[in-house]
Parts: C-alpha cells; sequence; structure tokens
C-alpha cells in the first residue's frame, strides 16, 4: 500500500499547530531553505521548489502589486495567476531535475512512506507549489 502524501508549512511544525503522523519523513520543498527551516525538516529536496525564475517573476509581480495598495495576501495570490505560477511549476517539474525529483518521491511512497511536504506558506491565506506537488503526486499513485 503506497504511502500518503500530507503537506504543512514550517511554522505550524515549529509552534506545534499541526498533527502529523509520527512515522512520516517530513521533506522541505524549498529552493532557499533558511538556516532554521531545516531543523523543522528530515532532509530538504530544492529541486522540488519553484525554479529560481518562476520565484523571481512571482516575487517583483508581488512587489508591484503591493505598490499600488493591493493587500500581501492577494498580491502574492493576484501574482502566481499573472505570472502563470501552476503551470510553470508543472511544466518546471517534467524537466529532468524536476522529474527526477518527483520519481524519487513517488518511489518512496510506492515503498509505503508517508511524507509531508514542507515550505513556507500558510495555505490558509496564500497559495502554495505544495498544492500542485500533491497533485502531481496523486496522479502518478493513481
Amino acid at each position: 500500500m503506497p504511502g500518503q502524501v500530507h503537506d504543512t508549512y514550517v511554522a505550524a511544525i515549529q509552534h506545534d499547530l499541526v498533527d502529523l503522523p509520527e512515522d512520516a519523513r517530513r521533506i522541505g520543498v524549498v529552493r532557499r531553505p533558511t538556516s532554521w527551516f531545516h531543523g523543522a525538516v528530515d532532509e530538504n529536496v530544492p529541486a522540488l521548489g519553484p525554479p529560481e525564475a518562476l520565484l523571481e517573476d512571482a516575487k517583483q509581480r508581488e512587489e508591484d502589486l503591493k505598490l499600488q495598495g493591493i493587500c500581501d495576501d492577494d498580491a502574492q495570490n493576484l501574482a502566481w495567476d499573472e505570472v502563470d505560477f501552476a503551470e510553470r511549476y508543472r511544466d518546471f517539474l517534467e524537466t529532468p531535475d524536476g522529474a527526477a525529483a518527483v520519481d524519487e518521491l513517488v518511489e518512496r511512497l510506492e515503498d509505503g512512506t508517508d511524507v509531508v511536504l514542507v515550505c513556507f506558506e500558510n495555505t490558509a491565506k496564500k497559495r502554495c507549489h505544495r498544492t500542485i506537488l500533491r497533485e502531481v503526486l496523486a496522479d502518478r499513485l493513481a
């Protein structure tokens, strides 16, 4: 039986705001982890984070929207749409680096390992690539 995929954000782990299976492997999926991020995860796989160019495009557009008076959360969500974040991230996951990282994660899940995808965004307020990665994994395991 394949393992299950869970996801959360690092602050939820640090502040004990999330109930996760004890034996689940906490896998960071960020391109640029901070030093304190590593303490909340078992490992980080940068190849599962959005590529630098996409992160930069989204951040720049978000900053532009904030300068126009749009609040932080709304600016991030609008920027996602305007830079085609979801489509570009899915495309990235099909590149050799992205696909290899997804393949490795699928192998772990097929071996019965539960995994928790971890990054910075609280998806109650902001969109996050974790949701796209979960969909890709679900499609692969179906």
